[in-house]
């Protein structure tokens, strides 16, 4: 452990230090060139010199992995051979991967729908109570946990013990105390799938409600006492007013939510490992990059994952842009 720290500390400091020695050597030769040709280009030049790190570790680790991972998805799983288009049609053809895109679909319709949903209607009665600020405290404290250390939580709630034995899952003693007969909920094929989900649910929904309850500390009291005097109700005022105002920061919240399931594994992984019918996108590629050692097939996977996630950026970066020009 003490190992561990003193790497870290070094590597902190040998960062900062090439960093500082960058800018001051960069400035310092700028300036000569400056001072000896009398012309405006070092000036041009000079904010490209300190993008250039930048830019040079954007490059390297996501431009250059990106089309590798391209290129190895027309290749065997040695990533020698070349299979042309195979295994874009193993891609849908495949009982396993059928399934996993099943998941996902429901995955990216749920989790981000009752993430803010609930963020939202937390953000908004809680500003209505003395004790809100407390109840933010206990809503938000999820997003303070690992999603493994949360995978853990949530596996000891659905724990299943022998019949003779005390439950000690939370949901099966619930469960027991009521009359019924303790399950496996997390083997349930198809439903286990909402138990997962549960999970991330859980952690995002404080995201959504700290953005959420901000945007709504933004909105004009007078409009929404207009509203009240003019004989609208509570259900009134929040779907007809409040929400509409908020919309662009709940879409921000839906579409951050939204990348995060994309990338979802984790969770996967510390529960189920993608038994019985839980696998999704990010769980798959691993299996067949590492497990599988299959190159071409995880590339494939890994694209998809891509593909998935470039209609919400571009999405994003079309309604900023709409944004600044207002």
């Amino acid at each position: 452990m003490l190992v561990q720290l003193v790497q870290s500390i070094l590597v902190v400091v040998l960062a900062v230090t090439v960093s500082v020695v960058y800018f001051i050597a960069g400035n310092w030769i700028l300036d000569r060139w400056s001072a000896k040709s009398n012309t405006p280009k070092a000036e041009k030049i000079r904010p490209w010199i300190f993008l250039f790190p930048a830019l040079f570790l954007i490059s390297l680790y996501l431009l250059y992995p990106a089309f590798e991972t391209l290129r190895l998805s027309f290749f065997n799983n040695s990533g020698r051979e070349f299979v042309g288009m195979q295994n874009y049609l193993w891609l849908f053809q495949d009982e396993q991967m059928r399934t996993t895109l099943r998941n996902n679909f429901l995955w990216l319709i749920i989790v981000p729908l009752l993430s803010t949903f609930f963020g939202l209607i937390i953000a908004t009665l809680s500003d209505r109570v003395w004790w809100g600020a407390f109840a933010k405290t206990l809503v938000f404290m999820p997003m303070a946990i690992s999603f493994v250390g949360a995978s853990v939580i949530w596996k000891f709630i659905y724990d299943l013990r022998s019949t003779d034995a005390d439950q000690i899952g939370l949901l099966n003693a619930i469960v027991v105390a009521l009359g019924g007969e303790p399950m496996a909920w997390i083997t349930i094929p198809f439903w286990n799938n909402f138990f997962l989900m549960v999970v991330l649910i859980w952690i995002q929904t404080g995201f959504a409600m700290v953005i959420l309850s901000a945007a709504l500390r933004g909105l004009s009291n007078e409009v929404i006492e207009a509203s009240r005097m003019d004989g609208a109700n509570e259900f009134q005022i929040f779907y007809k007013i409040m929400v509409p105002q908020i919309l662009p920061t709940i879409i921000v919240v839906w579409t951050t939510i939204t990348v995060i399931v994309l990338k979802v594994f984790d969770i996967v992984v510390a529960m189920t490992n993608g038994q019985w019918d839980t696998g999704v996108l990010a769980n798959l590629m691993f299996d067949w990059m590492f497990r599988a050692a299959d190159f071409g097939r995880g590339s494939v996977i890994a694209l998809m994952i891509l593909l998935g996630v470039i209609p919400i950026m571009y999405l994003n970066i079309k309604r900023l842009k709409q944004e600044d020009e207002i």
